[in-house]
């Protein structure tokens, strides 16, 4: 062996036996969390406790469709609608799109779900609702035929019960993979919200983080009170796509809830924490609005159109 190869790094490094058979230690898996606006490492049962808000920087979690029902209604209030649409009232793959069908039973095995919104009847503080609420780890909560379907079900139905609707929007938009029938959705949708609203009900949104495209623009801003968790990005397009459109840089902050509550966009900015207080005091004044518009203290009385001088004696000063 020469003797300048004696002091040449070879790039082994060298270990102990004990650190060569020392294990690097690992948490088992699902015990812990990573939040994505800190990127602090929680343990999963104390996010799941603390309403999937992160304990170090309070930024919020994702939360599954049934746990955001569990945190709003009333226990053991929540009977579901249209758990499963039938086969033949939906196009499962209307495009033929290279393997959409796989994608979307995978997502069924692993979520529990049978598309990406949960809709059904529950009480809020015991006020009666119908409530729908979407869920994101169904890819991305995008609509297609079944999610508005489930949608119009559900507010078509509390009409004809006269309920009011409460709809938690999170959705990537409309379904790419279902073509124009995705879009057709949105015309569905608001058509349905259109005759809950005819009928003197409430309907109310609540936009939590992202709540984008297709649902945007249809469905999701349509409430007639609506509400946002903070910091949500809600939006249609893309801050790039807007950027190169218009040629502009775009202000800080830009989509997030608190520039929307700002410009005048929505109605609130609510915590997790004070969410369902909230709705149950919407609910309560729309409730007590119905009874009054129910009462003879109304002073809604049968005026003899034909006669005018009846009319003008008969109508209050309010009223006229």
């Amino acid at each position: 062996m020469r003797l300048h190869n004696m002091f040449k790094k070879t790039g082994e490094k060298i270990t102990s036996i004990h650190s060569r058979n020392r294990r690097r230690p690992e948490a088992p898996e699902g015990i812990l969390k990573k939040c994505n606006k800190c990127g602090a490492a929680i343990l999963t049962d104390e996010v799941i406790n603390g309403k999937y808000i992160c304990p170090k920087c309070h930024g919020y979690f994702r939360i599954p469709a049934y746990k955001r029902i569990e945190l709003v209604t009333d226990a053991g209030s929540f009977e579901e609608w249209d758990a499963k649409i039938d086969e033949g009232e939906r196009p499962e793959n209307p495009l033929d799109f290279r393997g959409y069908t796989e994608k979307v039973e995978v997502l069924r095995e692993k979520t529990g779900l049978d598309e990406a919104v949960v809709t059904g009847k529950a009480t809020i503080c015991g006020q009666p609702v119908v409530i729908g609420v979407c869920d994101g780890r169904f890819m991305m909560a995008s609509m297609g035929h079944a999610v508005g379907e489930k949608i119009t079900r559900a507010v078509e139905r509390a009409t004809e019960e006269r309920l009011p609707v409460v709809l938690f929007t999170c959705s990537g938009g409309a379904r790419m993979q279902e073509g124009i029938i995705s879009l057709m959705q949105m015309a569905k949708t608001a058509a349905a919200i259109k005759r809950h609203g005819d009928a003197g009900l409430l309907y109310s949104t609540i936009l939590t983080d992202p709540t984008t495209g297709g649902v945007t623009a249809s469905f999701a801003m349509l409430g007639d009170v609506i509400l946002a968790e903070p910091k949500a990005l809600i939006g249609f397009a893309g801050p790039r796509v807007i950027e190169q459109t218009i040629g502009q840089k775009l202000p800080e902050g830009f989509q997030r809830a608190e520039f929307l509550l700002e410009h005048g966009f929505l109605d609130a900015i609510v915590e997790r924490q004070q969410m369902k207080e909230t709705l149950s005091k919407i609910l309560a004044l729309h409730d007590a609005g119905e009874n009054i518009k129910d009462s003879e203290e109304y002073g809604r009385k049968e005026v003899n159109l034909n006669n005018p001088d009846s009319q003008k004696n008969e109508l209050t000063a309010w009223q006229r």
